[in-house]
């Protein structure tokens, strides 16, 4: 199991809490200092059965310089979303985890880590 974190975000620092009290196997990826190239966001798109603007943290302020709001969302603009979060990390919703059945969430709340903690130890 990986989450991918920005510490200085009180629901990665909440997620992160929850793992340690159900001592959780996992690893941290400080995704604004291990950036993620567009292969690693396409695996974790996948993961999660999400498309790349269901990631995109659209109100940052590199997402409004950047005018992802006004972008296509569909196939023929998927490469374009996936460059820009590769590029500006810091525009990915965040934690993400990575379960240890291969699927994925974005979890913000305490209800989505617990699905990851039942993906990983299969109950």
């Amino acid at each position: 199991m990986e989450i991918w974190i920005n510490p200085a975000c009180s629901k990665c620092r909440s997620a992160l809490g929850l793992l340690d009290a159900e001592g959780a196997d996992y690893t941290v990826r400080r995704y604004l200092e291990e950036v993620p190239g567009e292969d690693d966001i396409r695996a974790v798109l996948e993961r999660l059965g999400l498309e790349p603007w269901d990631i995109t943290r659209t109100q940052e302020p590199e997402a409004k310089e950047l005018g992802v709001e006004e972008w296509p969302r569909d196939a023929s603009a998927r490469h374009r979303w996936i460059a820009a979060l590769a590029a500006h990390p810091r525009l990915i919703q965040r934690p993400i985890i990575t379960a240890d059945d291969g699927t994925a969430v974005v979890a913000r709340s305490e209800e989505a880590v617990r699905d990851a903690l039942t993906r990983r130890t299969g109950l």
